[in-house]
């Protein structure tokens, strides 16, 4: 009797605690649901295809059309992972991937040819 009179004149402690109990549990799933190294890895390589194909695509001057694009095939092929980063995250690894693009473009004659062929016609 003694305990249930304490937990109805402090209920809302209870409540408080449970709350916080919850967040806790709540932001450690997610924080151990992070992508890993590998996942991330793979996630760029693939974000370099995604970008010489929105290149091909759109063109040169479309950086946020581009980036849309990038980002609505990045949550078809990678829902999951989309849940768990931010937008400024994707958008920093869609940055280093238009770098390595960029680079590739000036090294490769025949992917620069394949990306910018339409161009030439």
């Amino acid at each position: 009797m003694k305990y249930i009179t304490l937990f109805l004149e402090n209920w809302y402690l209870f409540v408080v605690v449970l709350v916080i109990l919850f967040v806790m549990i709540a932001a450690a799933a997610r924080f151990f649901g992070m992508p890993s190294a590998a996942q991330r890895e793979k996630v760029k390589e693939w974000l370099l295809l995604a970008v010489t194909e929105a290149e091909k695509e759109l063109g040169g001057g479309t950086g946020q059309l581009k980036l849309r694009y990038v980002y609505d095939l990045f949550l078809q092929r990678f829902p999951d992972i989309a849940k768990m980063i931010s937008f400024d995250t994707f958008r920093y690894w869609v940055d280093g991937a238009l770098i390595e693009m960029r680079e590739m473009l000036q090294k490769n004659k025949a992917v620069s040819e394949l990306v910018k062929g339409e161009e030439k016609c």
